[in-house]
Formats: C-alpha cells, structure tokens, sequence
C-alpha cells in the first residue's frame, strides 16, 4: 500500500477535498505514485490528514471519475496505468526508467535460469517442500521470539553451524564468534574493506577474474592490479613485481573462477609469507569449492594460515539459492570486535527468518546431503554436456577445461564471444562470455557454459544452437 505525503493549507479557501485529489493527482503524473499502486482507506488518509472520512472520498471519487484510478470496493482503490509527465515534481523527471544495475553482467534479474547460465544451482533438484517446511517453522520461531534488535554479526544458530560445517568439511578452526553473517559475498567483501580500512589501498585481483568482484573492489576505493594466474593460480611473483605496496589480495585458490585450478601448496604458502611480511591481508573466496565434482576439496587457505591474515567468505548462493542474499565471513580471532562494530554500525545480517531456516537446514543434516546429491547430479550432467559438444560443436567450440560447474570453451571463429553471448540471450540460452574476465592479460574469446541448467531433453538442440549462433554473421 502507498504511503502518501500530503500537505494541507487549512487558511485556503480551496476545499481540503480538492487538495488532498490535486495533491494525488500530481503523484500519479509524476510517477511518484505507480501503477497499480494501492490507495491507502478512507479511514486510513483521514486519519493521517486528520479530516473527515467523508472528505477524503470525495477526493477519491473525482480522480475515480478521471479515471486516474479504479475502485475495486472492499478491496480498495488502485492506481491506473498512465504515461508519467516530465518536470511536474520539480525540475528533473521525478519518474525514471528503472534499468537494470550492472547490465554488461547481469542482463535480467529474477528471470528462470537459462540453459548453460552461470552462478545458479539446479531448478529442477531443489528439495522445495522440504525447504518450504523449514522456512515455515523458522517463520513461526521469528514471530514468537521476543521482539529485539537481532545480533547484527549473526543468528547464534546460525553461526555455530557455519562454524562446525567449516571445521568439517574446509578444515578451518574457528569459533563461531570469528564467523558473521553477511548479504552474500558482496556484503562480505565490503564489510572487509571497512573494517580493514583498505579505500584508497593496492589490492591484488586475478587476471582472470570475476568482473563483479573486480568492479565492486574498485567502487569501494581499491587500487585493483590485475595478476596473471597459471596452471598453480595466482602468480604471487607477478603481484609483487606489479603491486609491491599492496595491502590486499583477493583470491579463489579452491577453483579458481573462471579457469577452475586449484592454487598449488607452493603458492598459498607464498601468498601467506607475502601478507605476513607485507602487514597485508588475504580474502579468500570460497568459490564452488564446497561442490568440488572431482575428488575431494583442497582444504580452504584459511585452514593453513597461522599469522592471521587470512579472511574467509562463503555463501549459501549456489548451494541453496542465491534468492537468500546469505553468506559468511571468517575473520582471524583478534579482528572479530572489531568487525563485530563495524558489522553493527554499517552492516548488520540480514534477515532472522533465513537465517534461521538455514540453521536447521545444516544442523538436521540436510544441507550436506542435498551437497552429495548435487554433485552427483552436476557430474553427470557436466558429462553429458561434454559428450553433447564434442558431438555438436566441436568446429566451434575447443573445450579449454571443467571449472567446477562450468566448461570453459575457446571459439574457433573469429566471432566476439560478448557478441555471440548477447545473440545467445535472444535465442533463449546464457553462456557467459569469458573475455569481460579478463583486464589486462591478452584474452582469446570464448564461452563459459554452466551445467546446473542443462536439460537433457534439449541439450543436443541447444549445443547445435549455439554452433550456429557462434558462427553468424553480427
């Protein structure tokens, strides 16, 4: 329901009916007001204006009778669908387009998953009615809990099963006062950055490397290099000789994204030396390496880092959903006040009821089986996508890897690989083009394909589809 602003001037001598529909009026023209927006009640707005009951209809009849809006009785009065009119709340349009935020990336938001898309798990294996189940008791526990501001580090629960998974299945001994609970990675990182007060600091990124870290690294006032990686990860050599002052590096040392290596032994133990002898500080993105398809996981780097310089994140994103905007940052033990304050004052956790609900999805054990299930699934359909390539594309498409959920493709064509990806998003599939990954290391264009998504029925379809897309003219 629309809250509504409206300022009356008892001394005119225009009814205060006229004013309160002009005041309306305007809203709607400008777009301040939506479509489709839901008047408040007459009793509602007189109360707020303190007038009659009687006065505030008068005023919703008139814009009824100009068909500004509709009125649906005891459902209330709504909006209608209306082209807003420039400059009518001041100056600028008061009524924007609303575009989507970092469209080169994220080209639509909230949309079904689309075959060989990225960075969502399996819509069609999702235990639902077991996770409705325990959202729903999590629901009721949060309406009957005492009504308080929540830990902003955290749900407790919550933080002592994160605490116990990590121990178990990453190697990392924490205590569940070094975890909190952020939105996501995003929230993680930037809770890093101040309270580590690193704005205006070096910091190391991977070359090649996920773009929206690397754009959220310099929003937040880093000086990003980028640093090649090789067969071992990232070239701890290379950061130095680029970036000797740099205080920060941002690693993916499980599966390295988008290339998927693991950092070799040699190199985390560089890495650690570098931060312990710079002051500087590691943040390890746990990426996809809780659903490791082949063998078991590399314990995490935090598990090996004894001078306390490594900060650890991880999300529920692609295990669960990333709908829940959930992660967890693991912090060295003698930063966890601090983090704590700067958690409580600029970035506390999100929701109780999620939190709640995935509290219980660990502590019953379901959230470990639904990772064995998972990977086997991926597996196989990883598998099937290969054999479906080799058959179907193999002209086009030179599968360069298996990063984890994702195939890494080099086009034999001497197509742009961000031109064959946007032809690809109206043909109804999302392959994510690779060579945005890269900043300043020559890049060769290719495909990065998820697996999660893949439907068998259609795979062959889609693989000869987009041979066909990655060879067409613009």
């Amino acid at each position: 329901m629309t809250t509504l602003s409206i300022g009356l001037d008892r001394a005119k001598k225009t009814p205060l009916a006229t004013q309160i529909y002009a005041a309306i009026r305007a809203g709607i023209e400008s777009g301040q007001i939506p479509a489709d927006a839901k008047l408040p009640s007459w009793r509602d707005l007189a109360a707020q204006l303190g007038v009659s009951r009687g006065t505030v209809r008068i005023a919703y009849e008139r814009l009824v009778d100009e068909q500004l809006a509709t009125s649906f009785g005891a459902a209330g009065t709504r909006v209608n669908g209306r082209p807003a009119t420039p400059g009518l709340a001041g100056h600028t349009p008061a009524h924007l387009p609303d575009t989507s935020p970092i469209p080169e990336l994220f080209p639509t938001f909230g949309a079904t998953p689309l075959p060989f898309q990225m960075g969502v798990p399996a819509q069609d294996a999702f235990p639902y009615k077991l996770w409705a189940r325990v959202m729903v008791r999590a629901a009721r526990h949060t309406a009957s809990s005492p009504v308080g501001y929540p830990d902003p580090r955290g749900d407790p629960d919550l933080r002592r099963e994160v605490a116990a998974y990590l121990g178990i299945a990453r190697g990392i001994r924490c205590n569940p006062s070094q975890v909190l609970i952020t939105a996501g990675f995003a929230g993680a990182l930037g809770l890093v950055v101040r309270a580590l007060a690193l704005e205006g600091q070096g910091a190391w990124f991977e070359d090649p490397g996920f773009p929206l870290t690397r754009t959220a690294l310099s929003l937040a006032g880093t000086k990003v290099t980028a640093v090649p990686v090789d067969a071992e990860g990232l070239d701890v050599d290379a950061g130095v000789r680029m970036a000797p002052d740099a205080r920060l590096a941002v690693v993916t040392p499980g599966q390295q994204a988008p290339l998927g290596m693991t950092m070799s032994l040699a190199r985390r133990r560089a890495l650690l030396d570098w931060a312990r002898d710079n002051g500087a500080w590691i943040v390890e993105d746990d990426y996809l390496s809780e659903l490791q398809l082949e063998g078991r996981a590399a314990p995490a780097l935090a598990s090996l880092d004894e001078g306390g310089r490594v900060l650890h994140i991880g999300t529920f994103s692609k295990t669960i959903s990333p709908a829940l905007r959930l992660g967890f940052l693991v912090v060295p033990a003698d930063l966890a006040r601090r983090f704590g304050d700067v958690a409580a004052c600029l970035a506390p956790a999100p929701g109780a009821t999620t939190q709640r609900a995935v509290a219980d999805f660990l502590r019953e054990g379901h959230y470990l089986r639904h990772l064995r299930r998972m990977k086997r699934l991926y597996a196989a359909r990883r598998e099937a996508l290969l054999r479906c390539l080799r058959n179907e594309a193999a002209d086009v498409l030179d599968v360069q890897a298996t990063a984890g959920m994702a195939v890494v493709t080099r086009l034999r064509t001497a197509a742009s690989d961000v031109d064959v990806a946007a032809r690809a998003l109206r043909a109804g599939l999302a392959p994510v083009p690779l060579s945005p990954w890269y900043a300043h290391t020559p890049a060769t264009p290719g495909l990065l394909l998820g697996v999660t998504n893949v439907d068998a029925r259609r795979l062959v379809a889609d693989c000869r589809r987009l041979a066909e897309l990655a060879v067409m003219p613009k």
